[in-house]
């Protein structure tokens, strides 16, 4: 079955869309961590991450070892020293966002992109990278990367559990959400026998749905950024589709209203 076809039918018959759970009154506490055992013989339960300098997504350790790359954001987010406001996950989208719009990472933002992820990977790191620092609310941009196949054999289906799987996560544990919509894209550079544009939008969709009756906020940032092709001009993402600081800065206040709208559907604590 083709992707269209797939995902039509999910957007139109996927039960869990139709009966939305409200948010706890208070959010869940996570039980403390099991004692350290560091006797020979006991287990790998205590191997530690390798020092992650000139790590990449495609670096073989990485790709043998550590699929969903947990390791990358490991240490930095034990140092954090105080619950962020916003985390931002995603794609290099997401990880490229932190230094090209240093303003919006000011006051409590974090970022927790990693380039060349898909959203299995992101939900497998998502507990770590999100749950686990309690934030106020969560920014989720994922889907170019599951578009192009990046991690294998996909599906509409896979990728709306994935996601949906995130926003369920968040909320229960008091946490606002924020979905970010797929950017325009028209062609991959690594992938150019491709032509997402008309998948992007019946995604966006989908998400756009999802917040609905999830109680999430949608930040439609492909109305703003798309041309007339379904991609995104050169002067805002010279690659048709990494956005530069000019591409940002038309995402940038799209993104501060949802991120306020979703603060008040997070659980105080």
């Amino acid at each position: 079955m083709r992707w269209g076809a797939v995902a039509a039918l999910a957007l139109w018959a996927t039960p869990s869309l139709a009966q939305t759970a409200a948010a706890p009154a208070t959010a869940p506490s996570f039980p403390p961590p099991s004692p350290t055992v560091t006797a020979p013989g006991d287990g790998m339960l205590d191997k530690p991450c390798p020092n992650q300098t000139g790590l990449w997504f495609g670096h073989p350790y990485v790709k043998a070892n550590d699929w969903a790359w947990e390791c990358k954001y490991a240490e930095a987010d034990k140092q954090l020293a105080a619950r962020p406001r916003v985390v931002f996950i995603g794609d290099s989208i997401t990880e490229n966002w932190v230094g090209l719009a240093p303003a919006l990472f000011a006051g409590g933002a974090v970022g927790r992109g990693i380039s060349g992820q898909t959203s299995p990977q992101i939900l497998v790191r998502f507990y770590q990278d999100v749950v686990r620092l309690r934030p106020r609310v969560v920014h989720i941009m994922i889907g170019t990367n599951d578009l192009a196949g990046n991690t294998g054999p996909n599906s509409a289906e896979m990728y709306q559990n994935h996601v949906a799987a995130m926003v369920d996560i968040a909320r229960a544990n008091g946490i606002g959400v924020v979905l970010g919509s797929i950017l325009p894209a028209a062609k991959f550079p690594w992938k150019p026998a491709l032509n997402p544009a008309k998948q992007v939008v019946m995604l966006n969709a989908w998400l756009r749905e999802l917040a609905r009756v999830r109680g999430a906020i949608y930040a439609d940032y492909h109305g703003a950024l798309v041309n007339a092709e379904g991609g995104m001009n050169p002067d805002l993402a010279p690659d048709g589709i990494h956005p530069n600081a000019k591409g940002y800065a038309v995402m940038e206040p799209i993104t501060r209203a949802a991120i306020a709208e979703a603060e008040k559907t997070a659980v105080p604590r």
